[in-house]
């Protein structure tokens, strides 16, 4: 599978590196692809132009700032129909924490999940805690649910499916709780929320 990573920060390089891993073929699509701060990414991917990088992808991971997503959009709403976008943005300065409103309306034909976007990088890294895995809660387009779980899966977490885009302030909602007990409370960032459910014998 071939995906475009969109951001070279802390999740879109251990997400890129894991996929890779799982035998992904990975672009790095960044503004200037010779600049030696990238260099590292070239272990586990291809750094190119963000629009090298969106042309042949089936999925597009979104891992850029989330006041940043507006206008990326407007400049590669063209490159990304027809795609997979997972959206994994925060908007941390107010309004809603997802971008997925934007992205419905001016892209076309794509199917749009929202995902990694509750927990911090770490718990992408090193997907147990305390001996129990991570579990990854998203949301989006049911007919992405198998590319999208499968994704999930390949980074080493459960993923945990709440439903279509309706469901997303629940997606975001669980970002909020994260966000409040690591920097509100003081605890770790490898911090999980976990579904834990008991079943019939």
């Amino acid at each position: 599978m071939k995906i475009a990573v969109i951001g070279a920060g802390n999740i879109g390089h251990t997400l890129g590196q894991k996929w890779s891993k799982a035998g992904c073929t990975i672009y790095y699509g960044v503004r200037d692809p010779e600049h030696g701060k990238f260099a590292h990414l070239q272990e586990s991917g291809q750094v190119c132009t963000i629009l090298d990088a969106l042309t042949p992808a089936r999925v597009v991971l979104l891992a850029i700032p989330g006041d940043a997503v507006t206008g990326f959009v407007e400049e590669y709403s063209e490159s990304m129909n027809g795609k997979l976008i997972i959206d994994a943005t925060n908007n941390i300065h107010g309004g809603p924490m997802n971008n997925l409103e934007m992205l419905f309306e001016k892209t076309a034909n794509t199917q749009l999940v929202r995902a990694f976007s509750t927990l911090g990088w770490e718990n992408f890294e090193n997907p147990v805690v305390n001996g129990q895995q991570v579990d990854l809660f998203y949301c989006g387009h049911s007919g992405a649910r198998p590319i999208t779980e499968k994704l999930i899966t390949d980074v080493g977490l459960r993923p945990v499916y709440l439903g279509p885009l309706e469901k997303v302030d629940l997606v975001d909602g669980l970002t909020k709780v994260w966000f409040a007990l690591v920097f509100e409370q003081g605890h770790t960032r490898r911090l999980m929320l976990k579904m834990v459910e008991e079943v019939a014998s």
